[in-house]
């Protein structure tokens, strides 16, 4: 399809050509914001054409985004791209033997502070709490900048859904000396701890021009009444954009309605039990039946992306903390296996066992039994952060009040309705 851009539009790419062909040695970072359907991304896409950088190639332009779905649906639809820790960090971890180590630490210091004195007793109960506050992190993995990243040799870095990079991460791209180009909406939810670092700027160029096509669709104008924090009216907005109660639509009905987004994690759990009673599954864990599955942990040796849908078929229950099955990814691509074998891979039975006896000391107890195998859990229901950087052609948003202000209320809200391509249902 030939792109015509607007007045507004065609400013914006030659803002982008000039910033990269003039001044990015005093300005390294370039902001181009716009809400839904304004085009942010078409109009990128063509100043870089426009520049002759070439997408992918080592001194070229490389694209990413905070999310690996984000990155994912990108990819799809024809732009390459990664997430940004896979493209500037690489992993360092404390080893079994430092762990040990300061477990050891921990235990000679309370067999020694029965028998010293009070003014060294007081020193070593200190000394006893820091090495117990680094034990209970101990075993996250830490990330580093990777200093052989593709970055370093790259001419141009564009990041989209920039709403979720927070102050940390931003620092370290600018690390890399390189120019940013960042697309960003200001009207999305911002990183679950501070703000967006990219998006606390004014823009560069901020697009308020709705295309026109985008301009008839009943998501882009309910988006924009969440955005502006304007009453969304109930009942029928367009052939497939719909206004309810809560309390009208059963969880039977919303296995229909597509993918269901809400904003608490509570709510996740209760409505992921629903719909999964609903749906005939009555177990703790799948059966292989066809149940909704949702990756959490990007395994980029089997081409798992975080926020991708699976199907597990042929499972069968190994031991404590996981079963297997074969795995098979939303693109309908079998993981592993050669010359048509079904490989088996373990899935991690913790996430799953969350819905039905939380345990907030899960994740460290069974922290490096679960790191080679995947982890996923129910994903008929998903939160809005989960969805972010995600689209489906259908979702139902639960509107279960997340929002401590008006403004966390709208952002949520407009992030979450923007997930829809072409059906909504609003529930409230």
């Amino acid at each position: 399809m030939t792109f015509t851009p607007s007045d507004m539009q065609a400013k914006a790419i030659n803002a982008i050509k000039d910033w990269f062909t003039n001044r990015t040695a005093v300005q390294q970072v370039f902001r181009v914001f716009g809400y839904a359907g304004t085009g942010k991304t078409t109009i990128t896409r063509h100043a870089i054409a426009e520049l002759g950088l070439e997408t992918g190639a080592s001194d070229g332009v490389h694209y990413a985004a905070f999310t690996g779905k984000a990155a994912l649906v990108m990819t799809r639809k024809g732009t390459p791209a990664s997430t940004i820790h896979s493209l500037i960090y690489r992993v360092s971890e404390a080893t079994p033997a430092e762990i040990e180590k300061v477990k050891e630490e921990i235990a000679d210091l309370k067999a020694k502070i029965a028998s010293i004195g009070a003014a060294e007793r007081l020193f070593a109960e200190s000394q006893l709490r820091s090495l117990e506050l680094r034990l209970s992190d101990i075993h996250k993995p830490r990330f580093v900048l990777n200093e052989q990243s593709m970055l370093r040799e790259a001419k141009l870095l564009v990041l989209d859904e920039v709403s979720m990079v927070g102050d940390d991460m931003a620092r370290d791209l600018l690390a890399f000396g390189k120019p940013i180009l960042v697309l960003g909406d200001p009207g999305q939810l911002p990183p679950v701890r501070g703000e967006g670092a990219f998006t606390q700027c004014q823009p560069d160029v901020m697009l308020t021009e709705i295309h026109r096509q985008a301009g008839e669709s009943a998501i882009i104008r309910l988006a924009t009444l969440a955005r502006e924090s304007k009453s969304i009216p109930y009942g029928v907005h367009d052939e497939f954009v719909w206004k309810m109660r809560r309390l009208d639509v059963a969880p039977e009905q919303m296995l229909r309605g597509g993918q269901v987004i809400c904003g608490r994690n509570a709510t996740r759990l209760q409505l992921n039990l629903a719909m999964k009673r609903a749906s005939g599954f009555e177990g703790v864990y799948p059966t292989g039946q066809g149940e909704k599955i949702i990756c959490l942990k990007n395994r980029n040796d089997l081409g798992l992306v975080n926020g991708m849908f699976l199907d597990l078929t042929e499972v069968k229950d190994e031991d404590e903390i996981s079963f297997t099955a074969v795995v098979t990814t939303e693109d309908g691509q079998k993981i592993g296996g050669t010359n048509g074998a079904r490989e088996r891979f373990r899935v991690y039975k913790g996430y799953f066992d969350d819905h039905v006896t939380p345990d907030p000391e899960r994740e460290r107890r069974d922290h490096w039994k679960k790191k080679t195998i995947i982890e996923a859990v129910w994903g008929w229901a998903i939160t809005c952060h989960k969805a972010q950087g995600s689209q489906w052609e259908n979702i139902i948003v639960y509107d279960d009040g997340l929002g401590r202000t008006a403004e966390d209320r709208a952002r949520w809200l407009y992030t979450a309705i923007t997930r829809a391509e072409r059906g909504l249902v609003l529930l409230d």
